[in-house]
């Protein structure tokens, strides 16, 4: 088992942001985090990734039991995360942004250089690497925030709504380059509103709502659970989710 979290609980003053949530994640899949928005969803990411302190539970890495450990230590054993707001070196290139990520596992210049370029072309970021940060699209920035991530040579991927506020066309590149990460031998734990990507990609679905998770399973059980429609989808929203994800 790559991930295992146990009754994980976080609580900000008088309220549970996440209340006893457990969740697995094997080896080589891609498994999704869905639920509304103020669910819980990036505070249980920020927890499992070392970002914020648990008050309840425990995370156990590749049968490590890692809470509590600092972000730097839990990053080096091979568990990333990317954030919802994407922030590059602005002032630095494409390929001095993703060679940052790489130094953490190349301490020579040229190979660590050498590795930025060959994850700048796994992310379709081969012909931007001399342009600064600061100029990309949110698609751009999107890819590059990927690439930071998969230049310290991760296990386990940790992608927090990597598709939001990009157009249909920009989503499908997206779900193409997910794939050929997991194919490449890591293991993805996403956290996404856009459907069509969570069904055309995850192999399972957790459903987060007011902390709590509240269904789990494969993506067609879990987006015909009537809890799920409830709280997340919306009355009639299952059958077109599901019928979008057939043209994916």
């Amino acid at each position: 088992m790559m991930l295992k979290v146990d009754g994980l609980t976080k609580i900000f003053g008088g309220l549970k942001a996440v209340d006893n949530a457990s969740l697995e994640v094997g080896e080589g899949r891609i498994v999704a985090l869905i639920g509304p928005n103020g669910a819980g969803k990036t505070t249980l990411f920020s927890c499992i990734a070392g970002f914020q302190p648990l008050n309840a539970g425990r995370v156990v890495f590749q049968g490590e039991d890692i809470t509590g450990r600092p972000v730097h230590e839990i990053a080096r054993k091979g568990m990333v995360r990317t954030f919802q707001i994407t922030q590059p070196f602005a002032k630095l290139t494409v390929h001095e942004n993703i060679a940052v990520g790489a130094y953490q596992k190349f301490y020579d210049r040229s190979q660590a250089w050498e590795h930025a370029r060959r994850v700048a072309e796994q992310v379709g970021m081969g012909a931007q690497l001399d342009q600064p940060a600061a100029d990309l699209t949110v698609a751009g920035r999107k890819r590059l925030e990927l690439a930071r991530t998969l230049a310290t040579k991760p296990k386990l991927l940790l992608l927090d709504e990597v598709m939001a506020g990009l157009n249909p066309s920009e989503i499908i590149e997206i779900i193409e380059i997910i794939r050929k990460i997991r194919a490449s031998g890591v293991t993805v734990l996403l956290i996404e509103h856009v459907m069509q990507a969570v069904m055309s990609l995850s192999e399972h679905i957790y459903v987060l709502s007011y902390g709590k998770i509240i269904a789990h399973g494969a993506p067609r059980e879990v987006v015909n659970n009537p809890a799920v429609i409830e709280a997340y989808l919306g009355r009639g929203a299952a059958g077109q989710v599901t019928e979008e994800a057939s043209h994916a």
